[in-house]
Parts: structure tokens; C-alpha cells; sequence
């Protein structure tokens, strides 16, 4: 991880993903699954992850909501939302933040990037490279 990415963590505690990120690791992921198989595999994966408890699933909106504490005693809550984008194409995006006023020295940052490569490795035969 970049310094640059650090001293942005020191005043943010947020970080998300989308097709217009700067950062090429922060890109939207699609695979050429339909919504609903997506929605099976990238849900296996994350029930699995120690450390990470599922608070809440959403199968018809496609939101999946984790929290994750901290070795520090912080609570993060991220948000992993599935997407149709055809009937054979889905996307997978992450919003992770952070409770608490200061930064998280780009824990969030480093929390999506751990998550997209998990689905990465088990979608690796549907991911579509852009």
C-alpha cells in the first residue's frame, strides 16, 4: 500500500468501489454469472471468512451487510451489493467504513482489496477482464 493511500486514511474512514475509481484495484468487478448464481458464490464466500459476521442479506436488492472488529476494538461495516447487469452478467461492488471520527490509516482500503480477492479466486473462471 502506497503512502499516499495511508495519509488519505489518516482523515477518511470510508472507501467503496465503482466503474469511475482512479485506482484500478477499486474498479467494480463483473463476471459473466447471472445475479442470482453471483448472489450464491459471493454469499458462500463471505459466510466462510473468519473474523467477518453477516449482519443482514438481501436477495431481491442483491446487499449483502458485514461487520468486521478490528485487532484495535474498531467496527467496520461493509456493504457487498451484487448487480445484474444482463441476464448473464452480474457485478459485485464493496463500500466498507469505519465507526468513529478519525481516519483508518486505509484499513477499509485494504479490507476491500482482501474481499475482491477471495470472489476473485473462486469466480476466476467467470471474471471478465476489462
Amino acid at each position: 500500500m502506497s503512502l499516499k493511500r495511508t495519509l488519505v486514511g489518516i482523515v477518511r474512514s470510508q472507501e467503496g468501489t465503482s466503474d469511475r475509481a482512479k485506482d484500478p484495484q477499486m474498479k467494480t468487478r463483473y463476471y459473466n454469472l447471472s445475479k442470482d448464481k453471483a448472489w450464491e458464490e459471493v454469499l458462500s464466500i463471505l459466510k466462510k471468512i473468519p473474523g467477518y459476521k453477516v449482519l443482514h442479506e438481501v436477495a431481491s436488492v442483491g446487499e449483502i451487510t458485514l461487520e468486521k472488529r478490528t485487532a484495535f476494538g474498531r467496527t467496520m461495516d461493509i456493504t457487498v451489493s451484487v448487480l445484474s447487469v444482463s441476464p448473464v452478467r452480474s457485478a459485485v461492488d464493496i463500500y466498507s467504513a469505519s465507526r468513529g471520527s478519525l481516519g483508518d490509516l486505509g484499513a477499509n482500503y485494504r479490507i476491500i482489496l482482501q474481499l475482491f480477492a477471495m470472489i476473485d479466486k473462486k469466480l476466476s473462471a467467470y471474471k471478465v477482464i476489462q
